[in-house]
């Protein structure tokens, strides 16, 4: 199809918001929507694999035949991993994203797509029967206000999914150490054009995380697991090679980011009217559920 043509299509399936909200980061929210512009093809395969992470937590129930929210969708791929099991999915992102959403999720029937942000969300309060929000609101400047945003729209009893960037709490000091030299590199890289920021991170994702992931996956085979879990990255020793290219982007090109503490995490939620609240003790950390009082 002529490309011109696809973006008429894509529009058509798409709601536009104005997006006049002081608490967005536009740097930020550029630089995602080419990122997913640039990993958009995600496999059945790579998407069911990956999102068995972060619904580890999650039972069937809590999601079959409701009414969800997936709050900064990005390339849409959580959407896609539940969309055969709820009754309707409002996905909302400020970035050019909504267009790589809008060809992923082609063949479905109960989404829709909104060209909007956290804090202006176009829906009634009280609307949804659960609430996902995977790796965004620490990319928002005001993380409490954005909070706040989604539990007006969650129904009492309500459960909502969370990952939010922890700040290395459960780990040691040379793993804090790489870490400050990482996140150094990440503001310089992430202050560039895109093209040259891409460059760079597929570099970095070959030089860097390939080795580490190599390490963790050899002291595997010799049955040194305890050991392999303590090799940065090791997270990615089980994933393919267009996920940790896409994740070395995410990591190293994005403007702005928090993290916080499982404490602070927890005590956020309280403030805002939440219970149940559950971490799950696997990596990604820290993805949790909580449900609204």
């Amino acid at each position: 199809m002529n490309p011109y043509l696809q973006v008429r299509v894509w529009k058509q399936k798409i709601k536009f918001f104005n997006l006049d909200d002081e608490n967005i980061d536009l740097n930020t929210i550029n630089s995602f929507g080419n990122e997913w512009l640039s990993f958009s093809k995600f496999t059945k395969e790579d998407i069911d694999f990956i999102a068995k992470d972060y619904f580890d937590i999650i039972n069937e129930e809590d999601i079959k035949d409701k009414i969800v929210l997936d709050a900064g969708c990005g390339s849409g791929r959580w959407s896609k991993y539940i969309a055969d099991k709820v009754k309707h999915i409002e996905l909302v992102d400020p970035s050019m994203s909504v267009f790589v959403v809008a060809e992923l999720l082609k063949d479905k029937k109960n989404i829709t797509i909104n060209h909007a942000s956290i804090n202006q969300l176009p829906f009634d309060d009280e609307y949804f029967d659960f609430i996902m929000s995977l790796g965004v609101i620490h990319h928002i400047p005001n993380i409490e206000d954005a909070l706040q945003n989604l539990t007006k729209k969650l129904k009492k009893n309500g459960k909502i999914l969370l990952f939010i960037y922890y700040n290395l709490d459960n780990r040691g000091n040379v793993y804090k150490a790489l870490f400050l030299l990482s996140d150094i590199l990440r503001r310089l890289i992430s202050s560039l054009p895109f093209f040259l920021k891409k460059l760079i991170c597929e570099t970095i994702a070959f030089i860097v995380y390939l080795p580490f992931v190599k390490i963790a996956k050899f002291l595997d085979y010799v049955d040194l697991k305890k050991l392999s879990k303590k090799i940065p990255l090791e997270y990615y020793k089980d994933k393919s090679y267009m996920i940790i290219r896409n994740d070395a982007l995410d990591r190293f090109g994005t403007p702005l980011e928090q993290r916080f503490s499982k404490k602070q995490i927890y005590e956020l939620l309280i403030k805002n009217n939440f219970k149940e609240i559950i971490f799950s003790k696997k990596k990604p950390f820290y993805h949790l559920v909580a449900t609204k009082k």
